[in-house]
C-alpha cells in the first residue's frame, strides 16, 4: 500500500474473514454482542432456528425454510391447471409440502423450498451480488496540524448533547453485507465466495426473489400464453402468494435487554414504533428486509422530509411577517375604512349592494399570504426545488454504492411473461447479451402508443368537462346563496359557494381515480412494455397525468381564470348566454385560491392516511372478530406464520405506486401555487412526519410480507419531479403577477401614488390605492336581467346612483364610457415584463445551481475508483491461492507437472 494511507482493519475480524450471515445476527441475547466466538453464533444460531421451527418458518422436518407459500382453496375449478403447475415446480428443483388452514379446510398452503443448488443455479442466472471479502477502509495521512483540530474538535463536542435523532448502535445488529465487496454469484468461481453456511449464505429477501423468478416462468399449460404465476393468479387457480415475515413484530422482553425476536420485531422497535418518530430511518435494514426498491422509496421519503424543515421555516416566516405587519398595511386599512365606497353586486338580482368595508375580514387574511415576502419566498421555492433534487441525486449515488446498485443496469433485468409470450414467434438477437429473444416490430409498437395516447387525451377531455360542471355549479348557486333566508349565508354568498365547490370538486376527483385506475391499466397493458421497468414507467406516467390534471384543474381555474373574463356591469360575459361568470372577491380572487389550496391538501391527505393504515386496520381487526366468533379467541395463538401472514392485507397490486403519487402530488401543491399558500410546506412537512411512521407500521405490522425487488433509483418519478420543478417557476410567476395585487401596487406606488417619480413605494406611497383601484359604474346602465332587486337606498336613505367595481376602466360620462384606462395598460405591460424577468432570472439560478454541485460526491468517486482496484487484485490473489492449492495437491497425489502455472 501507499505510504501516505492507513489501512484500518475492523478490529474483530481480519480481510479475509467470512461476512456473518443472516441468522447469526439473531441470537437470543443482546445484539450489541459482536463476539467472533463461533461457538456462541452457532448456539444462537440454533436457538433462532428452534424458535422459527416452532413460529412455523420450516418444513416439518425442521430443516428445509419456507422460501414461498401459494395459497388455494379445494373447491377451485383450476385442479387440472394447479397439478401441472405443481408437477413443472418440482422438475425445477423445488421442494414442496402442503397444509391445510386451521379455519377453513378448503384453503390448502403451499410450502416451497428452494434447494442449495436451485438457488445457485438461478443467483447466477438472475446476477445476484453476494459478499465475497471484507471491504477495506482507508483514511488519507492527516497532518499534524489538522490532527489537533480534529482533537480540539472532539473535545467541544463532548460537552454538547448527544444526536437525539440518531438511532441507538447497541440495537441495531451489525449489518455485514454492507462492509463486503460484492460480485455477481458464479458457480463456477464459488471458492471466492466466503460461505460460512449454505442455509444462511443467501437472506431471506434473496431466496424468495429467487423463488418468485422461478414461479413466473413455469408452464402450466402448453402453449406460449400459459406460463407464470401471475396468470395463475388472474384466473382464480391461487387466491394468494407470498412470502413469510420473520415471526412475530412484538415480544414479551425489552429489546434492549433480550434483542430482538427477529428482523421483523427489530424494524418495529427501531422504525415503525411511534415512539421513535423523530428519529433516522434505519434505511439498511429496510433495504435487508424488504428489498432495494422499498429501502429507496423510503429514503426518499426521508430525504424530502428533511429538506422540507428550510422551506417549512421560511413559509412559515412569511406568514408571520404578514401577521406583524398587518396593523400597518394600508390598502388593509382604507378597506376597512371604506364605509362609502358601495361595491356593485356581484351576480344577477339576488346580490344586494355591499360597502367595501365588509370584506374588510377577507382583506386582511389576504395579507397574511400575500404581502412583500412573496416574491422572495416564490424565488426561494424554485431554487429548494432545484437543490433538493440534486442533493438526492448525490445521496441516491451513495445508497446505490453501498447497496451494489451502481453496477446494476436495466440490461439485467427479465423480459415480462406476457410481453415473452405475445412477441415470441418474432425473435432477434440481443446486441447485449448476443441471445435471441422477443422482438415488438416497429409498426405495431406506433400502432398500440398512438391509441394509448388518443385514450390518456380522452380522459383529459373527462377532467375538463368535469371542472366545466364545477365552474357551472360555483355560476349557479352564488345567486341561489345570496337569497338565502340564512344570514350568515346570505352576507357570505361568495366564500360559501367556493367552500362548497371546493368539497364536490373533492367528491369528484376521488370518484374519477377510480375511473383513471381502470383506464390506466388497460392502456398499459395494450402498450406491451418489454420489462417490468417500462411497464412501471408507462403506468406511472399515464396515472400521473390524470390525477394531476384531476387534481390541480379547478386550482389553475381559480387562479388563472377566475373573474378574468367576467365583464363588468352592464357588459357581462355570460355562459351559453345565460349564466353571468363569477367574479373575484372585492378583497381578491387569492383568497378563494388559498380556499381551494387549503382544503384540498388538508382533505386528499386525512383521506390518503385513513386509507392508508386506517382500512388495512379495520380489515384485519374484522378477520380477528370473525376467527374469534367461529373458532375462539385461543386458536390464534396457535397459528403458523402463514396462516397469520394470509390473514394480513395484500401489498398495493402496483407496488409502491400510491405511495410515490400521494408524495409527488404534495410536492406540486407545495411547490406551483406556493405563492398563494406560504404555509404549503408547513402542512407539508408535519403531514411525512406521520406519513413515514404510518408507511412503516403499515409495512411491518398491516401487509404480507411484500416481494423484495431490486431498483437503482427512483425510476420515472425523478423526471416528473424535474417537471414540477419547472411548471412551478411558470405558475408562481403568474400568480404574483395575475392572481395577486403585487404588481397593481407596485405599478401605483412609482407612477399614480404619493411617491411617484421618487423611487420609494413604502406603506406612505400606497394611500389611495384603493380608491385608484375601482372603476365607477352608473346603476342605470344595468341590464335588465341583471339589475339587482335592491336599490340601494339602505345606505343612504336614497336610491344609489353610482357604484364602485374591481377594475381599470373610465367613468361612465367619459369619451369612451368604461374604456380601459392607461393605468390598465400600464399595469398588463408591468405584469408581462415581470413574469420574463422571473422566470429568467429563477431559470438561470436554477441551471447554475445544477451545474454547480456534481452529481456524485468526490469522496464517492475516489472510494469507487479505489474498490475496483482492489477487487482486481483479491479476485487475482484468489486466483492465484487456489492455483497453489491445487498445484500441492496434486504434489501430494505424485502427479505433478513440469509446465504448470504459476
Amino acid at each position: 500500500m501507499a505510504k501516505d494511507v492507513n489501512i484500518l482493519f475492523d478490529e474483530l475480524e481480519a480481510v479475509n474473514s467470512p461476512c456473518k450471515d443472516d441468522d447469526s445476527l439473531l441470537h437470543p441475547g443482546n445484539l450489541t454482542s459482536t463476539s467472533d466466538d463461533a461457538s456462541r453464533l452457532e448456539a444462537g444460531g440454533e436457538t433462532v432456528r428452534e424458535k422459527s421451527k416452532s413460529n412455523g418458518l420450516y418444513f416439518r422436518d425442521g430443516k428445509c425454510r419456507i422460501d414461498y407459500i401459494l395459497v388455494y382453496r379445494k373447491s377451485s375449478p383450476q385442479t387440472e391447471k394447479r397439478e401441472v403447475f405443481e408437477r413443472n415446480i418440482r422438475a425445477e428443483g423445488l421442494q414442496m409440502e402442503k397444509e391445510s388452514s386451521l379455519i377453513n379446510s378448503d384453503i390448502i398452503f403451499v410450502k416451497l423450498h428452494a434447494p442449495w443448488e436451485v438457488l445457485g443455479r438461478y443467483a447466477e442466472q438472475m446476477n445476484v451480488r453476494m459478499p465475497f471479502r471484507r471491504k477495506i477502509y482507508y483514511l488519507p495521512r492527516r497532518y499534524k496540524f489538522m490532527s489537533r483540530i480534529d482533537k480540539q474538535i472532539s473535545r467541544f463536542r463532548r460537552w454538547l448533547p448527544k444526536k437525539p435523532m440518531r438511532l441507538d448502535k447497541e440495537t441495531l445488529p451489525d449489518l455485514e453485507e454492507n462492509d463486503c465487496y460484492t460480485a455477481p454469484f458464479s458457480q463456477q468461481r464459488i471458492h471466492h465466495f466466503i460461505i460460512h453456511n449454505k442455509d444462511t449464505f443467501f437472506n431471506n429477501a434473496t431466496r424468495s426473489r429467487i423463488v418468485h423468478h422461478i414461479l413466473q416462468r413455469i408452464k402450466y399449460e402448453e402453449g406460449k400464453n400459459k406460463i407464470g404465476l401471475n396468470r395463475l393468479l388472474t384466473n382464480g387457480s391461487y387466491e394468494a402468494a407470498f412470502p413469510l415475515h420473520e415471526g412475530s413484530y412484538r415480544s414479551k422482553n425489552s429489546i434492549r435487554t433480550h434483542g430482538a425476536e427477529n428482523h421483523r420485531h427489530l424494524l418495529y422497535e427501531c422504525w415503525a414504533s411511534w415512539g421513535v418518530w423523530y428519529k433516522y430511518q434505519p434505511l439498511d435494514l429496510v433495504r435487508r428486509y424488504f428489498g432495494e426498491k422499498i429501502g429507496l422509496y423510503f429514503a426518499w421519503l426521508g430525504w424530502y422530509t428533511g429538506m422540507l424543515f428550510p422551506a417549512a421555516f421560511i413559509g412559515l416566516f412569511v406568514f408571520l411577517y404578514g401577521v406583524i405587519t398587518l396593523d400597518h398595511c394600508q390598502v388593509s386599512k382604507e378597506v376597512c375604512q371604506a364605509t362609502d365606497i358601495i361595491m356593485c353586486p356581484v351576480c344577477d338580482k339576488y346580490c344586494p349592494f355591499m360597502r367595501l368595508s365588509d370584506s374588510c375580514v377577507y382583506a386582511k387574511v389576504t395579507h397574511l399570504f400575500d404581502n412583500g415576502a412573496t416574491v422572495f419566498f416564490a424565488v426561494f421555492m424554485a431554487v429548494w426545488a432545484t437543490v433538493f433534487l440534486e442533493f438526492w441525486k448525490r445521496r441516491r449515488a451513495v445508497i446505490a454504492y453501498d447497496w451494489d446498485l451502481i453496477d446494476w443496469e436495466e440490461e439485467e433485468e427479465e423480459i415480462r411473461p406476457q410481453f415473452e409470450a405475445k412477441y415470441s414467434k418474432k425473435e432477434r438477437m440481443n446486441p447485449i447479451s448476443g441471445k435471441p429473444e422477443p422482438y415488438q416490430a416497429f409498426a405495431d409498437k406506433c400502432s398500440r402508443l398512438i391509441v394509448s395516447a388518443s385514450g390518456i387525451f380522452f380522459m383529459i377531455c373527462v377532467v375538463i368537462a368535469a371542472v366545466f360542471g364545477i365552474v357551472i355549479y360555483r355560476v349557479v348557486t352564488v345567486s341561489t346563496f345570496a337569497a338565502f333566508k340564512w344570514a350568515l349565508i346570505r352576507n357570505n354568498s361568495q366564500v360559501a359557494t367556493t367552500g362548497t365547490a371546493v368539497c364536490i370538486n373533492f367528491c369528484i376527483i376521488m370518484l374519477l381515480n377510480v375511473l383513471y385506475e381502470r383506464v390506466a391499466l388497460f392502456l398499459t397493458n395494450l402498450e406491451q412494455p418489454r420489462t417490468e421497468s417500462e411497464w412501471e414507467n408507462s403506468f406511472t406516467l399515464k396515472m400521473f397525468l390524470f390525477q394531476f390534471v384531476n387534481l390541480n384543474s379547478s386550482t389553475f381555474y381559480i387562479a388563472f381564470f377566475l373573474g378574468r373574463f367576467a365583464g363588468h356591469p352592464g357588459a357581462y360575459l355570460r355562459l351559453i348566454n345565460r349564466w353571468r361568470l363569477e367574479e373575484c372577491h372585492p378583497s381578491g380572487c387569492l383568497i378563494d385560491l388559498c380556499m381551494q389550496m387549503g382544503i384540498i391538501m388538508v382533505l386528499k391527505q386525512t383521506w390518503n392516511n385513513f386509507m392508508e393504515l386506517g382500512y388495512p386496520l379495520i380489515q384485519n381487526w374484522w378477520t380477528r372478530r370473525k376467527v374469534r366468533q367461529e373458532h375462539g379467541p385461543e386458536r390464534k395463538i396457535s397459528f403458523p406464520q402463514w396462516e397469520k401472514d394470509y390473514n394480513l392485507q395484500p401489498m398495493n397490486a402496483y407496488g409502491l405506486f400510491d405511495e410515490y403519487l400521494e408524495m409527488i402530488l404534495q410536492f406540486g401543491f407545495t411547490t406551483i401555487f406556493v405563492a398563494a399558500f406560504p404555509l404549503a410546506p408547513l402542512l407539508a412537512l408535519l403531514n411525512n412526519i406521520i406519513e413515514i411512521r404510518l408507511d412503516a407500521y403499515k409495512f411491518v405490522t398491516q401487509w404480507r410480507r411484500p416481494l423484495a425487488s431490486r431498483a437503482k433509483d427512483i425510476g420515472i418519478w425523478y423526471g416528473i419531479l424535474e417537471g414540477i420543478g419547472i411548471l412551478s417557476v411558470i405558475t408562481n410567476a403568474f400568480v404574483i403577477a395575475i392572481t395577486s395585487d403585487f404588481i397593481p401596487r407596485l405599478v401605483y406606488a412609482y407612477k399614480y401614488g404619493p411617491c411617484a417619480g421618487q423611487g420609494e413605494a413604502g406603506q406612505k406611497c400606497m394611500v389611495g390605492y384603493v380608491n385608484a383601484s375601482l372603476s365607477v359604474f352608473r346603476i342605470a346602465d344595468f341590464e335588465n336581467r341583471s339589475e339587482p332587486e335592491s336599490d340601494g337606498s339602505e345606505f343612504s336613505g336614497t336610491p344609489l346612483k353610482y357604484c364602485r367595481y374591481r377594475d381599470y376602466r373610465d367613468p361612465p360620462h367619459s369619451l369612451v364610457p368604461y374604456g380601459y384606462t392607461l393605468q390598465f395598460w400600464h399595469v398588463l405591460a408591468a405584469r408581462l415584463a415581470f413574469i420574463i424577468v422571473f422566470e429568467h432570472l429563477v431559470f438561470c439560478i436554477k441551471h447554475l445551481i445544477s451545474y454547480l454541485i456534481p452529481d456524485l460526491p468526490k469522496d464517492l468517486r475516489d472510494r469507487m475508483r479505489r474498490e475496483k482496484y482492489l477487487i482486481q487484485e483479491m479476485m487475482y490473489e484468489a486466483e492465484l491461492e487456489r492455483l497453489q492449492k491445487e498445484r500441492k495437491e496434486r504434489k501430494k497425489n505424485g502427479r505433478a507437472h513440469h509446465n504448470e502455472w504459476p
